[in-house]
């Protein structure tokens, strides 16, 4: 029996060109990229991303910089519920962060992760409080080649100016 379940489990990995087994998610600070790369260093996808608007490493809570280092996925969240107010006279807006929440460990910090967008047209830029903002098809297309304790890389900023 068991035989039979690793033999499933191998051939779906083969069957599958993305067995995310290993993948890891790089994020260029400099390059407003997101990659997933595979064990042997392959890149299975790529994606433009935002990131926090202030350059450099987050030191305090409401410094709009992302963390840099090394960091796990913990959850991964269906958020099309979830509402967030833009201070921009519009109110609550369900959906703030797209269809997905991907939850990362950056102690001392709470509640960066890497998630969708109401607001599409900013990804790419230097935007977001901290997050790593993303086109809501690209957040669905990672989840499905991320799974929790997947190691995120997030890559310092050249400069700090």
């Amino acid at each position: 029996m068991f035989t039979k379940i690793i033999g499933v489990i191998f051939i779906f990995c083969l069957g599958s060109t993305i067995c995310f087994a290993q993948n890891r998610i790089i994020v260029s600070k400099e390059r407003l990229k997101l990659y997933v790369l595979n064990s042997n260093n392959d890149t299975l996808y790529s994606m433009p991303c935002s990131v926090g608007l202030n350059k450099g490493d987050k030191k305090i809570e409401g410094d709009k910089k992302t963390p840099e280092g090394v960091f796990s996925v913990t959850d991964i969240h269906d958020s099309n519920k979830w509402t967030h107010d833009f201070n921009d006279g519009a109110g609550e807006r369900e959906g703030a962060y797209g269809p997905w929440f991907i939850r990362l460990e950056t102690a001392p910090f709470t509640g960066i992760g890497i998630h969708g967008t109401c607001f599409p047209e900013s990804t790419g830029t230097r935007s977001s409080n901290g997050c790593i903002r993303l086109k809501n098809e690209d957040v669905t297309r990672l989840v499905r080649l991320v799974k929790k304790g997947t190691k995120v890389y997030i890559e310092k900023d050249s400069s700090n100016i």
